[in-house]
């Protein structure tokens, strides 16, 4: 097994195929939900946002787009385990073929309506995700060690949300300071972030932005561990950020925390309440308020 930096095993190459059926075939083997469970807040949050802002059609940014997950769960209504289905069982052959199959499935359903961007270094995953139709446009850059172009801050200037599932860690300050900072007015966000990630630097960082940050004190399952070494070096890493990892990842899961980043100015979500660290759905609905959570179907 080969492990990155940060103790996780690699999946580097699961980004560089054509098309997602390695990633789904893949990852589910080690039950990935953690887009699952965003997608309840992210929708949320994007209709808040048209309603407090009065956006019809928002721009959503996802760092860390891939083959456009978070999109295709929002804009086709769909699931993980219907993804999964989709890619990982047998399909056509062809990457073309499988592309005539997305493009359908978006045309055919109905979902969050919003403009989806997504930011990736992954290239191939980001044209999959846009010849799909899951994303509306893709943005190929590396903004830890590279400034934006003048074409690249174009294509983030009109965004009204920033999104990210589990690349934060890998990604950090100079990815966030440079999207918010070519982003004409500040952009609401909600980041899911593993555990031994400190997201304090990014929540500082933003904070010189005018963000107060709020973490939802809820923790979500992202994926097993492959294996009791991978789980040894993450327990170890949590160890020294000071997090408690008992009756979490010492279970063999890896858990993430929602971080949402608001303008401290200016109209807010209602939904977020920022005393209690929840979030609300509609009335009397509560989308945030359990310990933890699972996805049916997932385990």
């Amino acid at each position: 097994m080969q492990f990155d930096d940060t103790g996780k095993m690699s999946f580097d190459h699961i980004y560089t195929e054509p098309d997602p059926r390695a990633y789904f075939r893949t990852l589910r083997g080690f039950d990935y939900c953690i887009p699952q469970l965003a997608k309840p807040f992210f929708r949320t949050l994007i209709e808040e946002y048209r309603s407090a802002l009065g956006v019809a059609v928002p721009q959503v940014v996802d760092i860390g787009s891939s083959y456009g997950i978070n999109a295709a769960l929002l804009r086709c209504d769909a699931s993980m385990t219907e993804l999964y289905e989709r890619y990982a069982d047998p399909v056509p052959e062809t990457t073309d073929e499988l592309l005539a199959l997305d493009r359908d499935l978006v045309a055919s359903r109905s979902g969050t309506q919003a403009r989806f961007l997504g930011l990736d270094v992954a290239e191939p995953a980001l044209a999959y995700a846009t010849k799909a139709g899951f994303l509306d446009e893709g943005l190929f850059a590396d903004l830890e060690s590279n400034e934006l172009t003048a074409d690249q801050r174009a294509q983030l200037g009109d965004t009204d949300l920033v999104i990210s599932t589990g690349c934060l860690g890998y990604v950090g300050v100079p990815t966030i300071s440079r999207v918010v900072a070519a982003i004409a007015r500040r952009p609401w966000m909600a980041h899911f972030v593993l555990r031994m990630f400190p997201f304090d630097p990014i929540a500082d960082a933003l904070a010189e932005f005018g963000y107060r940050t709020v973490r939802v004190e809820r923790l979500f399952r992202q994926r097993r561990f492959v294996s009791a070494e991978e789980q040894e070096q993450v327990l170890d890493n949590l160890a020294d950020v000071g997090v408690d990892p008992s009756g979490a990842e010492t279970d063999g899961w890896f858990y993430a925390q929602l971080h949402v980043c608001l303008p401290a100015t200016g109209p807010g979500p209602a939904v977020f309440d920022l005393a209690s660290n929840t979030v609300v759905g509609s009335p009397g609905q509560r989308i945030g308020e359990s310990p933890t959570s699972e996805v049916e179907g997932e385990k």
